[in-house]
């Protein structure tokens, strides 16, 4: 365990983030999800701005790498392009 005070206040603010980001990504995995398991085009488009813009935010912050964040929207773009 942590003797020092500034350790002990670090452990806390570490542990306050890590609730933070692992909400934030779960709320961004569960609209990725959500928009692949979509099957209409129109529905998919509709959805697809509100997750890129997610992602984005997510990429800015850190909480998701900017490649990562790449990829997804890149692959969901391709996914409801397909969509007929």
């Amino acid at each position: 365990m942590a003797n020092h005070k500034s350790s002990l206040k670090r452990i806390r603010q570490e542990q306050k983030h890590r609730l933070h980001n692992r909400y934030y990504a779960r709320t961004m995995r569960v609209a990725v999800r959500k928009l692949r398991a979509t099957t209409d085009k129109a529905e998919a488009e509709k959805q697809y701005p509100i997750v890129q813009k997610m992602l984005d935010k997510l990429a800015k912050t850190n909480i998701i790498h900017k490649n990562k964040a790449s990829n997804l929207k890149s692959k969901l773009a391709l996914y409801i392009k397909k969509l007929a």
